[in-house]
């Protein structure tokens, strides 16, 4: 079983892959109104992907890890940076990224998409279709107690000098 990871707070736990978040908010991948969750292929990617929209003067301390788990078999299509346009590592995601979140779901023939990240482009990130029907085949873990190092929000690293 292939497994993608999600870093959420506590209210949300019921809920880590229903795609509430994207439904209202949108994302990178998606517009406001289309339903989609986001996960990574690994957890030390999720995490990133979570603390990258963070203020380092507020961090959280109720996190959890979301795991979901596919089996052999779920319908499922990839895009690759060589796809994308060559602006696809902006802050401000161009258009055409919302777009193809929102046609994968309007089509609705695979229930994953994997999309590389902007944070670390070698590796994927993977956009969940709660609404197709190979969703309920997804094995959906109980979440788990997430505790980060707290170097992660030092605001004096440690001894590295650059070189």
């Amino acid at each position: 079983m292939t497994e993608v990871y999600r870093i959420l707070r506590r209210p949300y736990a019921r809920t880590a892959f229903d795609g509430e978040g994207a439904y209202r908010y949108g994302g990178r991948w998606s517009s406001s109104g289309t339903r989609l969750s986001y996960a990574s292929a690994h957890q030390s990617l999720a995490l990133l992907e979570y603390f990258v929209h963070l203020d380092q003067d507020d961090p959280p301390q109720d996190l959890l890890l979301a795991i979901a788990a596919f089996p052999g078999g779920i319908s499922q299509e990839q895009v690759t940076s060589g796809e994308l346009p060559a602006n696809w590592r902006d802050s401000a995601a161009p258009p055409e990224l919302v777009l193809l979140g929102d046609d994968f779901v309007k089509r609705g023939k695979n229930c994953l998409l994997w999309v590389p990240s902007v944070i670390a482009p070698t590796e994927n990130n993977c956009l969940i279709n709660p609404a197709h029907p190979d969703f309920r085949r997804i094995l959906i873990r109980p979440v788990e107690p997430f505790t980060y190092d707290p170097r992660m929000f030092r605001k004096t690293r440690g001894r590295h000098k650059a070189t």
